[in-house]
């Protein structure tokens, strides 16, 4: 469901645990700061849905361009880009974001939803509660949990850190209570105040957006085998079937592409994280030439849609971390203007498509080849009416599919390669490559960036496995938190990609 919206971020900045600077505990009597008494849900339900995509999600997928290689920046050796300085010196503020912004909105939901007898908020406030829990432990590892902000609690200024494996426990427990949540009377309307802009207050949708959540985590334990936490490819299935049924069940926010820089997607010419994005990135662009590994007919009918044509003709990205010349750069193309890039374009959470990778990976590891090939081509198919391609167009892509792979032909990287066109700009895809550990079997052609930071990563199969926590938090709280030396942090592998 779009909605298109001019935003406001609704600032948690008196409530937090430590994760920036003492400034962010100044008072402010502000409505849209956290509050525990006065302000019924239905007016904090929109400022927290917004935080956790424009807000932390964004930032999630900021500094990572340069480890999956969507997009590249015109100059060389970019710090970000090369593992450099930006992310080993813990100034990458996705915490921040995660837990100053974002969290406690969700707690203040939760909470409010209880006050106010309205259980359907609680389940929200737990479906982006698991969201971004999920999305701050797959960047770090441990991370805080229950020491986060609490409006029934004190501040806790030192929070200890929990393992990943217990914050998985955690996302899976509430995910589980919010459908339940969801089943229950409520005495305020979800959409009472419009401020349901993913779903409009409908139920069913929240419900299944709950069940895609949890096949997603559910499918990071592909290298776990014995456990409570072992891959179970069926429990995957019998989830993800749950979850969403179509394009219409995507989670996306939509910007109004006004002046503002807020009012722009965020990697678009004007938005606030453009300059993380000047081109696409060579290993992208050639994946939307040739998706099929060397076996397409017919050219990907994304590419002119998510790829703007360079002024020079033709698309041509950026090798990541290598930069352009000011006189060359006519020759690529530029990261702004396309689907993904323009003023009005969506951020999406998760889609339809996505979840359908999922199963097919899941059908896969199961050995039901041929259930996989019909996920896979279902997920291709929903993300190419995702991006409005013509009828004529998926079909005949689709029979090229049927031609030049088919069911004997399915794979990992077929499956694995699509997925990652279709997340575009999503975290997410983060950890499938580590999943798959950058292997260039699964993603042909992918190689480390050029002007990689080779102190810390002196091998050519030495990858970025996990984020610096912010100095601020080290400064504050070092005595609680994980190592993290960036020799240590940087290449320690997390729970789920460490194989048993």
């Amino acid at each position: 469901m779009k909605k298109y919206f001019r935003y406001l971020f609704f600032i948690s900045v008196t409530l937090t645990i430590g994760a920036c600077s003492d400034d962010y505990f100044d008072v402010n009597d502000s409505e849209t700061q956290p509050t525990t008494t006065d302000l019924p849900p239905q007016y904090r339900i929109e400022g927290a849905i917004e935080n956790a995509v424009a807000t932390a999600q964004y930032r999630g997928a900021r500094e990572i361009l340069g480890v999956v290689q969507y997009g590249s920046q015109n100059v060389p050796a970019y710090y970000s880009e090369s593992w450099n300085t930006f992310l080993t010196t813990g100034s990458y503020f996705l915490w921040q974001n995660v837990y100053v912004y974002a969290l406690p909105n969700t707690a203040d939901l939760i909470y409010l939803g209880k006050e106010f007898n309205s259980p359907h908020y609680t389940a929200v406030g737990k479906i982006l509660r698991a969201y971004l829990l999920g999305m701050a432990t797959d960047q770090y590892g441990a991370i805080v949990l229950d020491d986060s902000y609490n409006p029934e609690e004190a501040i806790k200024l030192e929070p200890e850190f929990v393992s990943q494996e217990v914050v998985y426990e955690r996302i899976f427990k509430i995910l589980d209570e919010a459908v339940q949540e969801l089943d229950q009377e409520s005495e305020i309307d979800l959409n009472a105040e419009g401020g349901d802009i993913l779903y409009n207050g409908d139920l069913e949708q929240w419900k299944r957006f709950a069940y895609s959540i949890k096949a997603r985590y559910l499918n990071h334990l592909t290298k776990k085998s014995s456990g409570e936490h072992a891959y179970n490819p069926q429990l995957v299935l019998e989830t993800a079937q749950k979850g969403f049924t179509s394009n219409a069940d995507n989670a996306l926010i939509t910007y109004g592409g006004g002046e503002a820089s807020n009012d722009n997607q965020p990697f678009s010419e004007d938005g606030y994280g453009s300059t993380r994005f000047d081109y696409f990135s060579e290993f992208f662009v050639n994946l939307l030439k040739d998706p099929l590994n060397e076996a397409a007919d017919v050219r990907d009918p994304r590419l002119p849609v998510i790829v703007p044509e360079a002024v020079n003709g033709g698309y041509q990205g950026v090798r990541t971390g290598g930069g352009v010349d000011k006189e060359e750069g006519d020759n690529y193309s530029v990261g702004n203007g396309g689907f993904y890039t323009s003023p009005d374009s969506p951020t999406y959470m998760m889609t339809y498509s996505e979840l359908q990778f999922i199963m097919a990976e899941a059908r896969f590891r199961s050995g039901d080849t041929g259930g996989a090939y019909q996920a896979y081509k279902q997920g291709v198919e929903a993300d190419l009416n995702k991006l409005n391609i013509s009828s004529e167009e998926i079909s005949a892509y689709l029979n090229t599919i049927d031609s030049k792979i088919g069911e004997s032909g399915i794979g990992l990287s077929e499956i694995f390669v699509q997925k990652y066109i279709a997340n575009m700009l999503n975290p997410e895809t983060w950890v499938d490559f580590r999943r798959m550990d950058y292997s260039a079997a699964i993603y042909p052609g992918l190689q480390r960036p050029k002007n990689v930071n080779v102190s810390l990563f002196p091998g050519e199969d030495d990858w970025l496995r996990a984020m610096m926590y912010e100095y601020n938090e080290e400064d504050r709280n070092y005595e609680n938190m994980p190592d993290n030396n960036p020799a240590v942090r940087l290449t320690t592998r997390l729970w789920w990609d460490t194989p048993e």
